[in-house]
């Protein structure tokens, strides 16, 4: 009798360990896609065989689309090492700043999350999920190198001889209007044609961040950014999506954290050559 129940409670040990694991995590090692249970999106994702990833693809080096539809940049590598983390192939989907919002938010879904150049702000984190920052952001000026040593300061920008330029339905455009009264404000659709309407003269100052004005400095001689290391404002930069997702947003921090503590964020902003905050 007593061999009988010492049999039954052996079972119940053994039963109620596999429930644990089934309920856990069904993964040995942090480089394996993680399958966890009461997560509806990861799983949704994984049927799928692939993540749906938003991105604007104007936003050099951040997000760019070359003309062969082609994306490049390091919010696309980012999402690269989140679809991996998930054991799925990646499909990006074209989106804008002025529909961005929209477009998290659209039922039945566009996309999975939203990357690359997308500030982290309270207003968004009213209505959407945000992870949390993978790089240091602050809004700064392009201006033409022979005028450099024009604009100090955010006075020097604001008279009304000084044409800034922006795009439209983002941050850049939002700040110019806040703080920008008495210079002339010019919308250019394009974001990425904006750095050589500068340097050809069709505009004075962009509004841009400390994360793209470089890249545009290495690779134009006709401008310069003279406020990159002093910008006007700082924040950072992370990945949006729809609420609801908590399941990939966790799995998304993870990657992020992982990220930094591997040294692979830190490789990422050197081969863009963006400054390293973490």
């Amino acid at each position: 009798m007593k061999k009988r129940k010492t049999w039954i409670w052996v079972l119940v040990a053994i039963f109620c360990i596999s429930t644990a694991c089934i309920t856990t995590c069904c993964t040995s090692s942090d480089d394996n896609p993680v399958v966890e249970t009461q997560q509806p999106t990861i799983w949704r994702i994984q049927e799928r065989g692939k993540l749906l990833v938003g991105t604007t693809g104007d936003y050099r080096p951040l997000s760019y689309r070359e003309a062969d539809g082609n994306y490049w940049g390091f919010g696309i590598e980012m999402a690269k090492k989140i679809a991996e983390r998930i054991g799925v192939g990646i499909e990006f989907v074209q989106t804008s700043w002025p529909t961005l919002t929209a477009d998290v938010l659209a039922e039945p879904q566009t996309f999975d999350l939203a990357i690359g150049g997308i500030t982290i702000t309270d207003t968004r984190r009213e209505t959407m999920l945000m992870s949390e920052g993978y790089l240091a952001n602050g809004k700064t000026i392009l201006c033409r190198a022979s005028e450099s040593d024009r604009y100090k300061s955010l006075a020097d920008i604001d008279k009304p001889e000084v044409r800034v330029m922006v795009n439209p339905g983002g941050l850049n455009e939002k700040f110019a209007n806040q703080n920008l009264t008495h210079a002339t404000i010019i919308v250019h659709q394009k974001n990425e044609e904006i750095p050589s309407l500068i340097a050809k003269g069709e505009a004075d100052v962009m509004i841009t961040e400390i994360t793209e004005a470089p890249y545009y400095v290495q690779t134009d001689t006709r401008l310069a950014a003279p406020l990159l290391n002093d910008p006007f404002t700082h924040g950072e930069i992370g990945v949006l999506m729809q609420k609801g997702q908590d399941d990939l947003m966790e799995m998304v921090n993870n990657a992020i954290r992982r990220m930094k503590s591997d040294g692979t964020l830190r490789r990422l902003h050197e081969k863009y050559g963006l400054v390293y905050a973490y």
